[in-house]
């Protein structure tokens, strides 16, 4: 029969994975550096995965292939392939709009449990801190690291990236969310101890990331339907950086909840320069 199907141009795809966890099916995997389509009989031709390629490989032709089965995605997913995970069914009445773990494994949502040390602590710690003294936090962690040590991860769930991210996940629910531009951890050296801790984290790239409009609805359901309780963006200091903290700001106003929101600059040597509440 014919129907609409996913074309893949293997010329324009860079294997990077980001229509992978957006394909409800499974029918997608990356093989030897390109992402292609293992089952016709998988691939309802929705499309879904279409917007999330930076590099425009993707359409949807219409060709002679087999129906589209549920049963071959679900058993495809149940089998440990890139799918949501056995009987995950995204055509359910009432399923969320942002799927969790609707690809690769590595995109499922998940938690972690905070590291010892900072067990029973502020959700809130780093805000209303002088950030300006952020050389000087480090100094506890680089003398650790010289010793032998190791410095301690603060990541408290998965996935980070905000393509990849499901606002509905339960660590979300109530958090103090952390924005990050995706230079700004390479930059502070005391990243974890002084902004991560006890946040949960999203990061993006304002200049090089594409479909930012998935950004702004993610960001939006944060507010409204997560409910967070505190919005930290971080920024670098080159003119680039600056449409992170724009593409937050506007997501706190359409999504017509208040929720405090703080900003922070950082030079491209990690130095904090500019340190405010919006």
């Amino acid at each position: 029969m014919k129907r609409e199907i996913l074309k893949i141009d293997e010329d324009k795809c860079n294997g990077c994975g980001l229509c992978i966890p957006n394909c409800h099916e499974g029918a997608l995997q990356i093989i030897d550096g390109k992402a292609r389509l293992i089952s016709d009989l998988m691939c309802d031709g929705l499309g879904a995965c279409i917007g999330h390629c930076p590099e425009g490989a993707m359409e949807i032709e219409v060709r002679e292939a087999e129906p589209v089965t549920a049963a071959a995605a679900k058993g495809h997913q149940a089998s440990g392939g890139c799918g949501g995970g056995a009987g995950h069914d995204h055509q359910k009445a009432g399923a969320s709009s942002f799927p969790m773990g609707g690809g690769c494994p590595g995109s499922m949502s998940r938690s972690f449990a905070p590291p010892a040390s900072s067990a029973g602590g502020n959700n809130t710690a780093g805000f209303g801190t002088a950030q300006n003294s952020a050389a000087q936090n480090g100094t506890a962690q680089n003398s650790a690291a010289a010793a032998g040590g190791s410095i301690q991860s603060h990541l408290a769930q998965w996935p980070v990236q905000m393509h990849l991210i499901n606002p509905r996940a339960s660590h979300f629910a109530g958090s103090d969310l952390l924005l990050a531009a995706d230079c700004v951890a390479y930059a502070a050296g005391n990243f974890h101890n002084e902004y991560l801790k006890g946040k949960t984290l999203a990061i993006a790239c304002p200049k090089l990331d594409s479909n930012r409009e998935v950004y702004l609805d993610k960001l939006v359901s944060l507010v409204r339907d997560a409910k967070i309780n505190t919005l930290t963006v971080m920024k670098m200091e080159v003119p680039c950086c600056s449409g992170i903290e724009q593409m937050a700001v506007a997501a706190v106003k359409k999504a017509g909840r208040k929720v405090p929101v703080k900003s922070i600059t950082l030079g491209i040597r990690g130095d904090v320069i500019d340190d405010r509440w919006l």
